[in-house]
């Protein structure tokens, strides 16, 4: 490959969840920047898109259903047959790659460091970058697909990039005071999840601190039962439960608006960061120096370090639970979606309470 190559039709694939998606939009803007004329699609599950609606880089969104079989998909790939001059392959997986070339003449990916997994993504990739998801912040990693062509791509690393903003519902609206925290409570997965009692506490913390208090989730039953649960233990005029009525964009609104936001390790906590308002996140055994929110204006490469009971950049706290094993990378304590993570159980409410009345005190001065 050459420096000065020239694309007109880039493909970037994210075949994972939305905080994912969401990311990936530092990568976008480093390619609009090295290629301004160039049309640049993202191809990704479907209902995972929504991160990118009204990105001003982004032209088309290319959906693909998950789990469906290579004869379900033939009408994509007839669409995507060498539609495009260049592939970014941003993840690790076989079906993302194999997209990638179907896609494109020229393609830059991700493969894992096992050789004996990756020696046919190799043969396919003209910029095949070894990674081992152990130390490089997942931002830094999808920017160094650019290498063959940009110098020192991760020199700067450009913003993540929020969903357009949409108006919220009108009664919602109305119902906003001044100062409000958004707190997200509910995890996709139970090892990643701060107890709903801690929450409650959190909760009445910040009501008694005279802030409006709001929570955010999505509508899915799981969802809602965990809220359901704070809402049993906090009965008070100032909290409002905003979860199952938003899209993405209205959430971005939301979180705009914010004095702050308490999340967990998920991508409402990713999309908290990029609106740029004092963030707590709580993480338990994910490597936050992977996967922690991105600060916006971060001038290193690594804003957070694998271990800290808190840590800080920017507007963003970072807080871990005790425990010689965090962070474990296991999917908690039983290694499975549903087991605990004794880490986040005894990251006490009154602690995380504590980082946010300082942190709030810091931006205010």
């Amino acid at each position: 490959m050459k420096s000065g190559e020239t694309f007109e039709r880039i493909l970037v694939i994210c075949t994972r969840q939305i905080g994912d998606v969401l990311l990936t939009t530092p990568l976008i803007q480093a390619t609009r920047a090295r290629w301004p004329r160039a049309r640049i699609d993202v191809l990704g599950f479907a209902g995972t898109l929504g991160m990118l609606r009204g990105n001003p880089e982004v032209g088309e969104l290319v959906e693909v259903q998950p789990g469906s079989n290579w004869l379900q998909s033939l009408s994509l790939i007839r669409r995507l047959w060498r539609r495009y001059d260049l592939a970014l392959v941003t993840q690790r997986s076989d079906r993302a790659h194999l997209y990638g070339w179907i896609a494109a003449r020229a393609r830059s990916g991700l493969v894992p460091g096992n050789r004996s997994l990756a020696w046919w993504k190799r043969l396919i990739l003209d910029h095949a970058l070894v990674v081992n998801g152990e130390d490089t912040h997942i931002v830094v990693e999808k920017l160094r697909l650019l290498e063959p062509w940009v110098d020192a791509p991760a020199a700067r690393v450009p913003d993540v990039v929020a969903p357009a903003t949409k108006p919220l519902p009108p009664d919602l609206a109305g119902r906003l005071g001044a100062r409000y925290a958004v707190v997200h409570m509910p995890s996709m997965w139970r090892f990643k999840q701060w107890p709903p009692r801690h929450f409650a506490t959190l909760v009445q913390g910040l009501l008694g601190d005279g802030l409006q208090v709001v929570l955010s989730g999505s509508g899915a039953a799981v969802d809602q039962a965990r809220i359901a649960e704070v809402r049993a233990l906090v009965d008070a005029p100032g909290l409002l439960d905003a979860s199952g009525r938003l899209d993405l964009g209205q959430l971005t609104t939301l979180l705009a608006g914010a004095v702050l936001y308490v999340g967990p390790d998920t991508s409402i906590t990713h999309l908290a960061a990029a609106c740029s308002l004092p963030v707590v996140a709580l993480f338990g055994p994910t490597q936050p120096q992977v996967w922690g929110p991105w600060p916006q204006g971060h001038a290193g490469l690594q804003p957070w370090v694998p271990r800290a009971l808190a840590q800080r950049a920017g507007p963003i706290v970072m807080l871990q639970g005790p425990g010689a094993c965090v962070p474990c990378s296991r999917s908690g304590c039983e290694n499975h979606v549903d087991s605990r993570a004794d880490c986040l159980e005894h990251l006490g409410p009154e602690r995380v309470l504590a980082e946010a009345r300082a942190l709030l005190a810091a931006v205010a001065g």
